[in-house]
């Protein structure tokens, strides 16, 4: 037996096992940098009504939040609200005055599991809530994404 035959099985042996070490690298890389992407932190629910133009959002479980410190995206349809709500605030343009639960800027600012909290659209803002619209919300705190939901107006 010829030891030529063997050097192209024991290259193509060697090639496969090299292309499975980068491969499970490459992969190990990419699902720790998803998992870095999106800290979720919070639980939180969103619900909305075109008949109230209300937005509802409940924190369901995890970490309490500062409110003081975040930012909330509102999307529907794919376009963002023209005016976006200044959480905690009382007056705003774009929504009517006297959010409710730590979204008003008279209640304690730390938002824990089980409080609700919501806001109403004013006319002036767009655009306004249908039924059967999309919601896209992102609550930001510090910078760091806490949530991104998805729901439809009832």
């Amino acid at each position: 037996m010829s030891n030529r035959a063997l050097s192209p099985v024991v290259a193509t042996v060697l090639l496969l096992v090299v292309t499975l070490v980068v491969a499970g690298t490459i992969g190990a890389v990419a699902v720790q940098s998803l998992s870095l992407e999106a800290p979720e932190h919070a639980a939180i629910g969103v619900s909305a009504s075109a008949t109230t133009n209300r937005v509802t959002f409940t924190h369901r479980a995890g970490e309490s939040l500062n409110v003081d410190e975040l930012d909330i995206e509102i999307s529907v349809n794919g376009e963002p609200l023209k005016e976006q709500p200044p959480v905690p605030f009382f007056s705003a343009d774009g929504f009517r005055a006297g959010p409710t639960g730590p979204f008003n800027s008279a209640a304690d600012s730390t938002w824990s599991v089980g409080e609700v909290a919501s806001l109403e659209l004013a006319e002036t803002n767009a655009p306004l809530l249908e039924s059967e619209d999309e919601i896209d919300v992102r609550i930001v705190e510090n910078e760091t994404l806490v949530a991104e939901i998805e729901t439809t107006v009832r």
